[in-house]
């Protein structure tokens, strides 16, 4: 995603002298990626942003595998994940492999004794219910529900919710998470053609500088382990920053469909990609317009990919008994396509009000425990017609 932002108050040149206003000098960190030739930001902060007082203990959220070489379609009941009251204990990784988690979470309480920053990965966090406030060491996002916030690695975070009843689905990723190189120029910009532009973009605002030492706890993931660390200075004490590697916010109801004469592969609904997977957007839309269209999607064969769909809302046009936070797997190596009779019925049909998440990853899907207790251990079996 690259677009230059900024906030606060910085030097005219970097890597020189900043003082405040008492002479001492505020100090410089590169917030950078892929060494120092990824998308990268330049902070300034009141305080040292290094001082560790005591690292306090460690908990390994490593998932548990119970699926290991999956070749069954699966249906899982994504709001049987009961509430928790923290935002990390309510997080129940789903599905795995060496690329990403992916998981749901309905956590109760905003964060308040600690700050999060996730070191391994990239977050994709998806509001289905809820709303409230991201904040971060580089502002904060207002969000709510449809929302994609996007957190790259290394930013220091806490969530505030306006509401009690929060669910979430979430994806980490190994790798960074960008907008479709398609859909850019080789400037950078959103072309015409793009589903969605910069306007679209929620981005950080209201730089909270906070001047304070004492006990401040930042949870670090790393390697598959949080790390309870004490640092002496609150994280957010940026007084100003600017570049290009930041979190943002994109609601999935401004992703605009593209359509046509006759059913669009799932490629026109992509909204984020990493070398390793697709994010895709399933929206309200009008149906295929040629006079002899078959508005379901044609049986498809995923070959090179597994494909999981998180259903948010609407109607699911080719699938039956599927409602709000169900969560299909199509694995690799099978087809899969409409349910018996959605492919007759969907003739004649002008639009759809479905809206969903796809996630589409490159290498096969692991399931872990909490998610085959979610299974409803029959789906499988939904494309003979008798069932």
């Amino acid at each position: 995603m690259p677009i230059y932002h900024r906030l606060g108050k910085y030097p005219k040149k970097r890597h020189t002298q900043f003082k405040k206003p008492d002479g001492s000098l505020y100090y410089e960190q590169l917030f950078g990626t892929i060494g120092f030739e990824g998308m990268s930001s330049l902070l300034y902060h009141r305080q040292r942003p290094t001082m560790v007082k005591e690292i306090l203990g460690t908990k390994d959220v490593t998932p548990k595998i119970a699926v290991e070489k999956n070749i069954t379609s699966r249906k899982l009941i994504g709001f049987d994940t009961a509430p928790q009251d923290d935002f990390l204990e309510a997080r129940n990784t789903l599905f795995v492999n060496n690329d990403i988690n992916i998981g749901v979470a309905a956590p109760r309480q905003s964060m308040r004794s600690y700050f999060y920053k996730n070191a391994d990965a990239d977050e994709m966090l998806f509001i289905h219910k809820g709303s409230g406030i991201l904040r971060t060491q580089l502002g904060n996002i207002q969000f709510e529900y449809g929302d994609y916030l996007i957190i790259p690695r290394g930013v220091i975070y806490q969530i505030e919710f306006e509401t009690t009843d929060n669910r979430i689905l979430y994806a980490e990723s190994f790798h960074p998470i960008y907008t479709p190189k398609r859909y850019r120029n080789w400037f950078g910009q959103m072309l015409e053609h793009s589903p969605f532009c910069e306007r679209d973009y929620k981005l950080p605002d209201n730089l909270e500088t906070h001047d304070e030492q004492g006990d401040f706890m930042i949870k670090v993931k790393k390697q598959g382990v949080i790390h309870d660390i004490l640092y002496a200075s609150h994280p957010f004490d940026v007084v100003g920053w600017d570049g290009y590697n930041f979190p943002y916010g994109f609601s999935i109801h401004n992703f605009e469909p593209i359509t046509g004469r006759v059913h669009q592969p799932p490629p026109v609904h992509q909204t984020f990609e990493t070398k390793a997977f697709v994010i895709c957007s399933f929206c309200p839309r009008l149906y295929d317009y040629h006079p002899q269209s078959i508005p379901a999607p044609y049986n498809h064969s995923n070959i090179d990919s597994d494909e999981m769909l998180y259903y948010v809302d609407g109607d699911f046009m080719s699938r039956t008994n599927i409602g709000p936070g169900h969560i299909s797997l199509h694995p690799a190596g099978i087809p899969h396509g409409p349910h018996p009779g959605t492919y007759e019925a969907s003739i004649g049909q002008t639009k759809t009000e479905e809206l969903a998440v796809m996630i589409d990853t490159f290498k096969p899907l692991m399931l872990t425990e909490q998610a085959m207790k979610i299974d409803d251990g029959k789906y499988y079996k939904s494309w003979i017609a008798h069932v």
